[in-house]
This record gives C-alpha cells, structure tokens and sequence, in this order.
C-alpha cells in the first residue's frame, strides 16, 4: 500500500488514539520507521490533538488532561478491535441492481401496455372495416332501389294483400324489353321460422303460375327489394308463403298478395 493511501485510510488516527491492537500498533511503528511522509502525519495529529486538548483543559481536570497528553506523548498501549469497515460499494451495487429490476419491471408493463393499446386498435380498426364495408354495402343496396324505382322503362305492378294476410302489400318492378324482374317486398310481414316467400309469374287463361325466385335471407335485407328471375308475357304477380327451399306450385292458401299487369 502507498504511503498515501496508509494515510487516508484512517489508521494513523487510530493510532494516536491508542485504538489500534498491539500486532496493528507495531505495523504503524515500522511503517513510520521505514516512511518519513507517514512519521510526520502521525507527527501532525498528535500536534493537532494536543492543541485541542489545550483549548478544553479548562473544563476538565488536571489530572485527565495529564493522562490525554502523556498518551500522546508516549508509546501507545493496546486497544480494542476496530470493526472493518463496511464495504458500501457492495450496498450501492445491489440497490443499483434492485433499481435496475424494477427499471426492467416498469419498461415491461409500459411495453405490455403498449401491445394491448395496438391490439385494442387493431380490434377497433377492424370493426371500424367491417362497419365501413357494411355500409357501402347498404349504399349501394339503397343505391340500386332506387335506380329500380327511378328506371321509367319498369312497369309497377301493385301486389294487394290477400284473405290470409289483407295487410299485406308488394310491388314489381318489371321491364318488359329486358325481363328483368325486382320485387319491393317491404310490406310483406316477416316470414315464419321455415317458411319462405315465392314468387309467381302468372298467364291467367288457363291460370298457369311460373315460380320465378325465392325472397331469401329476407331478415337481413333492409331495403327489402329483391331481384329474382326474369319473366315473360307475365299477366299478373303473386306471391305465397311456401316451406323453406320453396314449392314447385303455389299454397293458394297461403296466397299472400297478387297484383294484375
């Protein structure tokens, strides 16, 4: 060890104080010997003690003042032990460790936060997709309703209500040049679990029906207007609650509601 280092360690102090153990007392001995720098710390303390005890004498006695300057002045006799001192790198070393985890601990939650806001957004763009997409559909839904019911080259054809269902009403849209046929079913009432609406195309004499399409999924169509199979030389419309997948001849009895062209 330097004669530095020796010196700031707190020994010399010791030393003069008579703290040190007898093993301890002669190393200090030697090395003052041997280091003329660490003779004269132990010099300097000795000095510097005494000339505080001089300050206080007045407030102790004679006799202690004697004792604490002869101490000094002479070979110092054994001590008690002094405790090692402690080793506070090692403490500052595990609280930077503990910091450190809890450091690691707070950057996981934030970053586990961050991956459940970017799931949650996901979820809430995909529905906001699903929304969107749903509602050009229904656009273009009502778009083409409307086109139907603005095209002047469809003939309507009112549809009343029949016996089984008076409050029942419908229209078709027909063009006769293209055939093509849509049915506003918006005042049909909605169709039993099972049952199905038919559409007819009817030539009254002899009374001959020609099924020309179904009214599917007819809970879920808002706009409640429905294209079906072309028809031709049609002389009336019909339409009859039928079992699910339809009939090959119309239920009369279910006959609800008919329009002449």
């Amino acid at each position: 060890m330097e004669a530095k280092e020796y010196i700031e360690s707190g020994i010399l102090e010791l030393y003069v104080y008579g703290l040190l153990s007898e093993t301890e007392n002669e190393e200090v001995n030697t090395m003052a010997k041997n280091n003329s720098e660490i003779n004269e710390e132990i010099i300097a303390i000795e000095t510097a003690i005494v000339a505080l005890s001089s300050n206080f004498s007045p407030f102790i006695s004679a006799e202690h003042f004697e004792k604490i300057k002869e101490k000094l002045e002479l070979k110092h006799s054994k001590v008690i032990e002094l405790e090692p001192t402690r080793n506070w790198s090692q403490y500052i070393g595990w609280a930077a460790a503990v910091l450190f985890l809890v450091g690691i601990g707070y950057q996981y939650n934030k970053l586990e936060q961050t991956n459940t806001q970017v799931a949650n957004t996901e979820v809430e763009k995909a529905k906001m997709e699903k929304d969107l997409n749903a509602l050009q559909l229904k656009n273009k839904a009502s778009e083409n309703s409307l086109a139907v019911v603005r095209d002047i080259n469809n003939t309507v054809v009112e549809l009343g209500g029949q016996t089984v269902a008076p409050q029942s009403s419908a229209k078709v849209y027909w063009n006769k040049e293209t055939k093509v046929v849509y049915v506003d079913a918006a005042g049909l009432p909605k169709p039993p679990e099972g049952m199905v609406y038919q559409v007819w195309a009817l030539k009254l004499n002899p009374l001959t029906p020609t099924s020309i399409g179904l009214l599917d999924n007819f809970r879920v169509n808002d706009q409640k207007m429905f294209a079906v199979d072309n028809a031709t030389d049609a002389e009336a419309f019909g339409i009859t609650l039928e079992p699910k997948g339809g009939s090959l001849t119309p239920t009369m009895e279910q006959l609800y509601t008919l329009g002449k062209v």
